[in-house]
């Protein structure tokens, strides 16, 4: 009978110790699952992280480079505009030496052919001097309008270098300059403007919209033709709907 007790506990004791040993294995075999698991996808995380950061490196190298060229574009364009402003300059003083000169020349002439006609020279004599004043008062007319265009030609390359090298002062524009909205897109806020390179218009030149004496809007002048120019209305300055037919003035006249 001991014999019989002793085994059923011996085989209660297996038993028990068999069903511990299976959870403890089942609760191993579910932990290092879940490890697993857990690593494969930390895993494919930080190899996903590494294409992401291998790519945005790659983009980032691109956009410095294309940076690069943009600066180097600049520099160029920068150094153009400052070799031509030096030009046109030069050219301007040419013509301002020459043109005291013609005006010399000229009362020089005045004087002669007073002294002349006072003294009774032919009338041969006196119309080869006429001619010659007439030519020489020519001459200045044309010389005056070819400075005029030289040093409005520099006042615009002037103005692209300031733009360039971002000094970016205020544009100013002559104080009786005049215009009007020709045709206006709301979705892109810009205008066209009826006055041009040929009424004293400037790149960047700030213009002042009003419409029956009230202030709508101001915009700024990004491309000229000769009696067209196109300019973005400024954020921050619009205020109100801007139409066909407003009025523009400078922002910055001359005083």
């Amino acid at each position: 009978m001991l014999i019989r007790i002793s085994l059923i506990l011996a085989l209660a004791t297996a038993l028990a110790v068999g069903v511990v040993n299976f959870v403890w294995v089942k609760d191993s075999v579910t932990k290092l699952t879940d490890d697993r698991n857990s690593q494969r996808s930390q895993k494919e995380q930080a190899q996903t992280e590494l294409a992401s950061t291998k790519k945005e490196l790659a983009k980032t190298q691109s956009d410095l480079k294309q940076t690069q060229q943009q600066l180097a574009d600049t520099q160029t364009e920068r150094d153009k505009a400052v070799a031509d402003a030096a030009a046109q300059t030069k050219r301007a003083d040419q013509l301002s030496d020459k043109l005291a000169k013609t005006t010399q020349e000229r009362d020089v002439a005045q004087d002669e052919l007073a002294a002349y006609t006072s003294s009774g020279m032919t009338a041969a004599q006196v119309a080869k001097l006429n001619k010659t004043l007439k030519d020489m008062q020519e001459a200045m007319v044309a010389l005056n309008e070819e400075k005029k265009v030289l040093m409005h030609t520099r006042d615009r390359l002037q103005a692209r270098l300031d733009q360039l090298i971002g000094t970016n002062p205020d544009v100013v524009l002559r104080a009786d300059l005049k215009g009007k909205i020709l045709v206006v897109d709301p979705k892109w806020d810009f205008v066209v403007l009826d006055i041009g390179d040929d009424q004293g218009v400037k790149e960047n030149a700030e213009l002042l919209v009003s419409r029956d004496g009230k202030l709508v809007a101001k915009v700024i002048v990004r491309s000229l033709d000769k009696d067209r120019c196109i300019a973005n209305v400024i954020p921050g300055w619009k205020l109100g709907d801007v139409i066909e037919g407003d009025e523009v003035s400078p922002a910055h006249p001359a005083s």
